[in-house]
């Protein structure tokens, strides 16, 4: 079963975009920085989500997250699905911070259960079948709107959606162009996915 540990985000400036990571959401191994300036603009078709076990701990990410600089995409509120919000860091880079829950059960914590790199793509399960040939097992299909993969005891999660969907769902226009910013560190193998999305050996992902 393939795993990923870790994604890279290409950023400007690493040393403010790890302060950034650390003051809102207390992210470590498995966020990595290094310094690019690859042309991008618009949505660079993909999302990562914290999920979260409370409301009172998305309020809490969500206004670390803004206190340090991130801009308010929609504001933390109750949907059918549960609670959440959407900031944009510095960077640029979209995180949605959510849980299922709709009641508090304790107080807020800034314990993250999962991080989910959702990709918006093109072609659903075109790229389902991809990633299947790539070794990856799916988890949950939903026709040709969402898949979930499996990925054992890894710290990150992969799902795809469609990218006019994902960039709808965060609040977002789906105009975009240039670098995703963002390689995909695991043991899948090095390879570019029909969306253009990279990935590489885990080992050779770069730290900060």
């Amino acid at each position: 079963m393939a795993s990923i540990e870790s994604v890279t985000l290409d950023v400007a400036d690493p040393t403010a975009a790890q302060h950034f990571y650390s003051a809102a959401f207390g992210l470590d191994t498995q966020l990595r920085l290094r310094a690019s300036e690859a042309p991008t603009a618009g949505f660079r078709g993909f999302t990562l989500s914290l999920t979260v076990s409370q409301p009172a701990t998305v309020n809490s990410l969500i206004d670390s997250a803004l206190d340090a600089g991130a801009t308010p995409l929609k504001p933390a509120g109750k949907s059918l699905w549960g609670y959440g919000g959407v900031v944009q860091a510095p960077d640029g880079t979209i995180w949605k911070v959510a849980t299922s829950a709709k009641k508090d059960t304790g107080p807020a914590t800034r314990r993250v259960d999962e991080i989910v790199l959702l990709l918006g793509v093109a072609d659903v399960t075109a790229s389902k079948r991809f990633y299947v040939d790539q070794g990856l097992t799916v988890a949950k299909s939903f026709g040709r709107m969402y898949v979930e993969f499996a990925t054992g005891s890894s710290p990150l999660k992969l799902a795809l959606y469609r990218r006019r969907a994902l960039a709808k769902d965060v609040g977002v226009s789906p105009d975009g162009s240039g670098s995703h910013r963002l390689a995909i560190g695991g043991d899948a193998g090095i390879f570019t996915d029909p969306d253009g999305f990279a990935w590489e050996a885990a080992q050779s992902a770069p730290t900060p």
